[in-house]
């Protein structure tokens, strides 16, 4: 689809504007075969929007017959996208989905009350040297669907909304922006965007959320005078009208954020929750290990083994 000519791309971009409300600097984490840097959840910010977590991995080469291998491992009050701009993963989970993420596709998976799965990479792939790249997302749910049943939802890349033209490609990955929406359902109002601008092309922020949030992945973006080179994300003040110009060598970009939810949410390895309790509950259901008649069982086909619950 071309751009929108009815978005005004002629925000304010003066000095005088204070724009940013949050600037957060990742932390590097290694995990193993491969380093991530995290930006979500920040010490001075928790979430924007839903957007809890949030990793740039890779870019990850890896050399034939090794590659990503994460076990089977639970999550509770949570959504997970992998979105990948390199490589493929192989995903499996307790709903017997068996689904390989590819680049740009989405895969949704919706913890709710409670779903085990694992990531690897495995079969062909592993006859020769590959590269993995991406970002990794995990979305808060609110109150009222943290105890829902699990699901997954998969849309591939050629369905997702394209908006392009005046140098600025942008692919709406989940929710709803510059009047279109993904097919992909969410539990809350939100946007997830793929943006890619070429050399000083200007883009405006999404004006009808509450929170966003703008993660520069390569190149470089000015926002108000102020210049913010990849690996920053910048979260906005609400209301504001602004547009993002991209520098010399254009800009990638990942736009996100939504509605505020009701309140913190609390964090404990891979559980989100709104109360401590929930957390609790959640933990001595993965330690009792009762994959057959117990809250988590394992992915149909994965289920030799799994994630042990961390040291107390």
């Amino acid at each position: 689809m071309s751009w929108n000519p009815a978005l005004d791309d002629h925000c304010p971009m003066g000095a005088g504007i204070d724009a940013i409300d949050t600037l957060i600097v990742p932390r590097a984490r290694d995990l193993g075969p491969f380093a991530v840097r995290r930006a979500l959840p920040a010490p001075k910010r928790q979430m924007v929007g839903p957007f809890i977590f949030f990793d740039q991995m890779g870019p990850a080469e890896f050399v034939t017959g090794q590659g990503v291998d994460i076990r089977p491992h639970p999550h509770i009050g949570l959504a997970t996208v992998t979105y990948l701009f390199q490589g493929r993963l192989h995903h499996r989970d307790s709903l017997g989905t068996d689904n390989w993420i590819a680049p740009g596709d989405v895969n949704l998976m919706t913890a709710g009350h409670g779903i085990t799965h694992s990531e690897r990479v495995d079969g062909e792939i592993l006859a020769r040297p590959y590269t993995l790249s991406g970002v990794q997302t995990w979305l808060a749910l609110p109150k009222d669907a943290e105890d829902r049943p699990a699901a997954f939802h998969h849309a591939p890349c050629a369905a997702l909304p394209m908006l392009e033209g005046e140098g600025k490609r942008l692919r709406l990955i989940l929710g709803t922006a510059y009047g279109q929406t993904a097919p992909v359902p969410v539990a809350s109002e939100m946007f997830y965007i793929d943006a890619a601008l070429d050399p000083f092309a200007r883009l405006p922020l999404p004006d009808d959320h509450e929170d966003r949030g703008v993660y520069v992945l390569d190149g470089a973006v000015s926002v108000a005078g102020q210049w913010f080179e990849a690996g920053r994300m910048m979260v906005f003040r609400p209301g504001d009208r602004l547009s993002l110009q991209a520098g010399e060598a254009g800009a990638r970009l990942m736009l996100l954020g939504g509605a505020t939810l009701e309140g913190p949410r609390y964090i404990w390895w891979n559980f989100v929750a709104s109360s401590q309790e929930r957390i609790a509950a959640a933990k001595e259901a993965w330690r009792a290990g009762d994959w057959a008649h117990g809250r988590f069982q394992l992915p149909p086909g994965d289920d030799k083994e799994f994630l042990p619950l961390p040291p107390r």
